[in-house]
């Protein structure tokens, strides 16, 4: 099919069609491939660097020849090869007026001259249209989203057939857990914890109550695991509130170890802290023999009430990675301010 279109266009559309497409193309597939040091895709880049010079070429020779349409020659008097063919190229490109009859005199009326294309209008239409496809194409992959690594991604366990405790079915209604990793399986989520080339690995949700709490407190929770970070959303609706929590660290002396940071999010009452996670060693048999629970990464969590008013319970985000390297405070911020206001309301059934 394109190749059809090429040999029906004219030639001074074809030509620069030829010229913005090579030149878009090349400088993209170079530029992609310098970023990421691929050789192959750098050959191929300069391929259509080098046809589009040589179709540059024939148009200035082309141009000149239709300048000058009686060819120069030799010192013989025959036309030089060279430029005969541009020449020739440029013949081929203007209409040919039709012969008049043999024999015949001028026209009873007056003859009105056959207004030759202009080349330069058509050049200018063609490179204008194809400029703008062009730099759709260029922008598109940082523009559209990428659908492909999206329906790669991993989604959330369906949990809605499972029995929640009762405490779920009392008013006001906890979230639960699979609304809880609804709201954190975002698509931007990579992007926000500046990873933006990540697929999520996992997603989970459960909705657990708080230990020792006689199943009366909700606590559910979810996560969401990359290659580089591991993000979990819980909520807890006891009635400690956020400035009670901070007075307790701060009474047991802890504050300097969790590098607390109080702050305000989304208009409520919040605090950022830090805990080393949990590691175990669990046998499943064979020679080796369960370890006990050590210390492992450090992560950072932040704690936003569940209301403006901070009257009791919060949301957690805690971010946390195998190499123990966090990201910054701002992070988090964003996860909050993306993801909060998406959990659905504590509602009456």
């Amino acid at each position: 099919m394109l190749g059809l279109l090429l040999r029906v266009l004219p030639f001074w559309v074809r030509e620069p069609l030829l010229i913005v497409l090579g030149a878009v193309l090349g400088a993209r597939i170079t530029y992609l491939a310098v970023h990421d040091r691929d050789g192959v895709a750098a050959g191929i880049g300069a391929v259509f660097l080098v046809f589009t010079a040589i179709r540059v070429r024939v148009v200035v020779r082309a141009l000149r020849a239709r300048r000058n349409p009686v060819p120069a020659a030799s010192a013989d008097g025959a036309p030089t090869d060279a430029v005969a063919r541009a020449w020739a190229q440029a013949q081929l490109a203007a209409p040919v007026p039709a012969p008049a009859p043999a024999g015949a005199g001028l026209p009873p009326g007056p003859v009105t001259a056959q207004k030759e294309p202009n080349p330069w209008g058509q050049a200018v239409a063609a490179v204008t249209v194809f400029a703008a496809i062009a730099a759709v194409l260029w922008l598109a992959p940082d523009v559209l989203p990428a659908e492909d690594d999206t329906s790669r991604a991993a989604s959330c366990a369906d949990t809605e057939d499972e029995a929640l405790p009762a405490v779920y079915e009392k008013a006001p209604r906890p979230v639960t857990g699979a609304e809880l990793c609804e709201a954190l399986n975002r698509p931007d989520l990579a992007r926000l914890l500046g990873t933006p080339t990540e697929i999520a690995t996992s997603a989970s949700g459960t909705s657990n109550t708080a230990a020792l709490t006689d199943g009366k407190v909700a606590q559910p929770e979810a996560e969401v695991r990359f290659d580089t970070y591991s993000v979990n959303l819980s909520a807890t609706y006891n009635e400690l509130s956020t400035a009670q929590y901070v007075k307790l660290l701060k009474i047991a002396g802890t504050e300097g170890e969790k590098d607390l940071r109080t702050l305000t999010v989304l208009g409520r009452p919040a605090l950022l802290s830090s805990d080393p996670t949990m590691k175990i060693e669990i046998s499943l048999g064979g020679e080796g023999s369960s370890g006990p629970v050590q210390q492992g990464p450090l992560a950072r969590t932040l704690s936003v009430a569940l209301d403006s008013k901070d009257r009791g319970g919060s949301y957690d985000i805690t971010v946390w990675s195998e190499s123990g390297a966090l990201p910054d405070d701002g992070v988090l911020l964003g996860i909050a301010e993306k993801v909060l206001p998406t959990i659905p309301l504590r509602s009456v059934r």
